[in-house]
């Protein structure tokens, strides 16, 4: 069995299988207790060979899921299996964590294809939603799923109330909710998970700093743009495969590139001067994060002509990460890098990140 890369947009992964006619499962973990490799919501497409896109948790937890994906594939027939990681340890080979998986395998997604390309069509549109995957138990298990856009939240029945649902999307956490059974009667269990766009990382300056940058981003799952003036820089064979360059001066792109709520802004040209020029194209832009590197002496300096020259207030240009990064004591470009990610990630998840000192 072999192992392919972790695919960027799973329900765009899924749809161009359909598209395909290539038989396949949707293996989704429904559950996961204690101390699990993975959580609620970990999706993997495994082909017919047992050929893996994505993750379940690796191991011998996917080891049994590629084995009851072919299985699957074979039979049409959607199927549950639980996973205790519990093992002694020692030379033992089983799983050690001390949790438990609980994991559906699903070869009927092709039915589900118009659901799927609503779900990539909104992704690729930069749109969230949520996918709602049903599970019917009765004399067999039966799937279905289908997309929630955001804007339709409200509209979903059922037995998941509204805030629920809408707490799931906010929250970007996978949520599992069960209907209240009866004596005779089908159990139903849904899995409500976020299908949120990925952010996007604006790297303004493709040297050594920014490289490393894009690259650190890429493997946190942010969409990566890289714009900068020169075109042996502008090079899509220094950067990530999927990062985006753009070449052109750099004032100019960063004006006509479409900035949201979710878009993060580095700032790490080759001098003071066009950081300053980047820095006025996009200082009053809404984003998530604008960071610039920079000297203890250089942001004051670039501070009193912000607010001399009226291209931004104090709290405008206060608002703005410089220098970039945490305080880490980085040294070497990686560090530097890393200093800079893991500030916009605490920006990320937490709204706001400790402050490199001025003095």
């Amino acid at each position: 069995m072999t192992r392919r890369t972790e695919p960027d947009d799973w329900a765009a992964t899924v749809l161009a299988f359909i598209e395909a006619g290539r038989p396949f499962a949707v293996v989704t973990v429904l559950q996961a207790d204690d101390s699990t490799p993975v959580k609620a919501g970990a999706k993997a497409v495994i082909e017919a060979d047992g050929t893996i896109h994505g993750t379940v948790g690796g191991g011998a937890v996917e080891a049994e899921a590629q084995r009851r994906a072919k299985l699957a594939v074979q039979s049409g027939s959607p199927l549950l299996f639980e996973v205790a990681l519990r093992g002694p340890g020692g030379d033992d080979a089983r799983p050690i964590c001390g949790g438990s998986m609980r994991l559906l395998v699903d070869p009927t997604a092709a039915a589900s294809r118009a659901e799927y390309h609503r779900a990539a069509d909104a992704l690729a549109g930069r749109q969230s939603g949520l996918w709602l995957t049903t599970l019917r138990h009765q004399d067999s298990l039966a799937v279905e799923s289908h997309y929630v856009a955001e804007r339709d939240v409200v509209s979903v029945g059922g037995f998941i109330g509204t805030d629920a649902l809408r707490s799931c999307l906010a929250e970007e956490t996978t949520g599992r909710f069960a209907a209240p059974a009866s004596p005779g009667s089908e159990r139903v269990e849904v899995l409500v998970e976020p299908l949120i766009p990925k952010p996007v990382l604006l790297v303004v300056g493709a040297g050594h700093v920014g490289q490393a940058v894009a690259a650190q981003g890429s493997l946190l799952g942010f969409e990566i743009v890289v714009i900068d003036d020169r075109p042996e820089f502008a090079d899509p064979t220094l950067f990530p495969p999927g990062v985006n360059i753009r070449c052109g001066e750099v004032a100019r792109e960063l004006v006509a590139f479409p900035v949201h709520d979710d878009t993060f802004i580095v700032l790490v040209t080759r001098g003071h001067q066009h950081d300053a020029a980047a820095l006025q194209a996009c200082i009053r832009r809404p984003a998530a994060y604008l960071g610039m590197i920079g000297s203890r002496r250089k942001v004051p300096l670039m501070r009193q002509r912000f607010i001399e020259a009226g291209w931004a207030t104090a709290a405008e240009f206060d608002g703005v990460y410089a220098p970039i990064g945490l305080d880490l004591g980085a040294v070497t470009v990686a560090e530097i890098a890393a200093s800079i990610v893991a500030q916009i990630v605490a920006v990320r998840r937490k709204g706001t990140a400790p402050r490199m000192p001025l003095t």
